[in-house]
């Protein structure tokens, strides 16, 4: 696809009398949405998100709440969220759709960027995130009944993942790999149901990827300001947690990755966790829920989409390694009762945990 004359296309529907002198692709290379910085000839500049991957009504919706959020967060959140452009009063999204290409634009204002937080945290550092992301956690709680509804659920895309493993085995490895992807897929929907059995999950927006290239922080640690949408959705806010104990994790930010669980039973992301919980106590069966939130992640991000967002050398690599690392450490990595004794939670009696 040519992605400038797409962009092009898309502005014109927006606004055909600004002329664009530029388009520049800004994207981190790592994923297949791309983003671009376009200059117009009067100088302005304005940002552009283009997605090929999902469903258009599912981006149509996710940019909808995201805008309606940066609208109604509160002080110190209100400049946090970038805005989408609008026409009508509607969130201006374009959909270009020639023979088999199928491409979606959204545009933003481009959101202010201050500090970068280090690739490895000290230990104030650490404290200071996790009593920011209890305080923004809390500001998205209070604001969620105002929130436009998800159509998009953790079981909607999982049933989805069953189904293909049901019509194209083959595109999933091995007999026996699809076999342990399908009991995942169970162990997932089931325990989801148990831990949410009172809506003890609750819903809320969550961005999942909150690795350090996605958010900059003021002089004071404070958030300062989120942009890469790619993971939004309506969930529990338990689903962020596993990309905050990467970010806390003793290895830090790296430029080769991976997924492994072991950042969730560090040290270090305890402190996280331990300041995050005087501010936004924490549930047991939140914490018992944070192997399936890990889970869900692996089975919807690398095994289900994986080939679709991220690029081609990373979608192999996360495959193979979900197949033999991720999802068969869960069982025995995830300690939840370690958790629960650090942060002085009393272990329910009738055991929530056993898959």
């Amino acid at each position: 696809m040519n992605y400038s004359s797409i962009i092009k296309k898309a502005w014109n529907g927006y606004d055909s009398s600004k002329v664009i002198k530029r388009v520049e692709d800004i994207s981190a290379m790592v994923s297949t949405n791309h983003v671009f910085r376009i200059t117009f000839e009067d100088e302005d500049i304005i940002i552009a998100k283009m997605s090929t991957y999902g469903k258009y009504e599912h981006f149509k919706e996710d940019h909808r709440i995201i805008h309606s959020l940066s609208n109604n967060l509160l002080y110190p959140f209100e400049n946090l969220v970038a805005r989408s452009l609008l026409k009508n009063n509607r969130v201006y999204t374009y959909r270009y759709k020639w023979r088999k290409n199928d491409a979606w634009v959204v545009f933003y204002n481009p959101v202010r960027v201050n500090k970068r937080l280090p690739r490895r945290l000290e230990e104030d550092q650490i404290k200071q995130l996790g009593q920011q992301m209890a305080k923004f956690h809390k500001a998205c709680f209070r604001i969620n009944n105002v929130l436009p509804k998800s159509s998009k659920t953790l079981g909607t895309d999982i049933r989805i993942l069953i189904e293909r493993l049901e019509k194209q085995p083959e595109d999933f490895g091995t007999p026996e790999q699809v076999v342990m992807l399908r009991q995942h897929c169970d162990d997932f929907l089931k325990n989801r149901a148990k831990y949410n059995a009172k809506g003890s999950l609750g819903s809320i927006p969550v961005f999942l990827d909150w690795n350090i290239g996605n958010f900059s922080v003021d002089r004071h640690l404070n958030l300062y300001s989120r942009w890469d949408y790619d993971w939004f959705r309506m969930s529990s806010r338990i689903l962020d947690f596993y990309f905050l104990s990467r970010v806390v994790s003793d290895a830090g930010d790296r430029t080769v990755f991976s997924y492994v669980i072991g950042p969730m039973m560090e040290d270090r992301f305890i402190i996280f966790l331990k300041e995050y919980h005087k501010t936004y106590p924490i549930k047991a069966e939140e914490i018992y829920f944070l192997k399936d939130a890990y889970r869900f992640f692996i089975l919807n991000y690398v095994i289900k989409d994986g080939k679709y967002f991220f690029s081609e050398q990373y979608a192999k690599k996360l495959q193979i390694e979900a197949l033999e690392i991720y999802l068969p450490s869960i069982a025995t990595e995830f300690d939840a009762e370690k958790l629960l004794n650090a942060l002085e939670i009393p272990i329910p009696t009738s055991r929530l945990a056993t898959v």
